[in-house]
């Protein structure tokens, strides 16, 4: 993935997108920043790693916007929402709300999952085969939802 942040910078840069080149580098200094703290534990950041972060950009960009826009400031509500665009270039197709629902009830077949109490399980197993691709706030609610019946 970090490849694909250097190619996709240096194409902007050729292209002339501000934009672009802003939000490219804002992601790698934000996965720097994780670098340097997994170095203080010994470990490298793995993609599933890189892609919650990545998840977690987008996820404070949509908030900003949300403020911007409830503050009557379009300009600056249009600034996050391309950046947001630029960062989903680099996350997966997330899954529709059907293909969490299969793996919702797959998971807790897997996992043998009975009651709310094995709910961690559940949606660590969701986790580990969806980083990136799932909504686990949303996918948490199914997992309740189907456990608490």
């Amino acid at each position: 993935m970090r490849d694909q942040f250097t190619s996709q910078l240096k194409e902007a840069m050729k292209a002339g997108d501000k934009c672009r080149v802003d939000t490219i580098r804002m992601i790698t200094a934000a996965l720097k920043d994780k670098d340097i703290e997994a170095r203080t534990t010994g470990k490298t950041v793995s993609d599933d790693e890189i892609l919650a972060l990545l998840q977690k950009l987008v996820k404070s960009r949509q908030e900003s916007k949300e403020i911007y826009e409830k503050a009557g400031r379009p300009e600056l509500a249009a600034q996050e929402a391309a950046e947001i665009a630029v960062i989903q270039g680099f996350l997966p197709q997330p899954l529709s709300e059907e293909e969490v629902e299969a793996a919702v009830s797959a998971a807790l077949a897997e996992t043998g999952a009975a009651s709310i109490k094995d709910m961690g399980k559940v949606v660590a197993a969701l986790k580990a085969k969806f980083a990136g691709r799932m909504d686990f706030a949303k996918a948490s609610g199914i997992v309740k939802g189907k456990l608490g019946a």
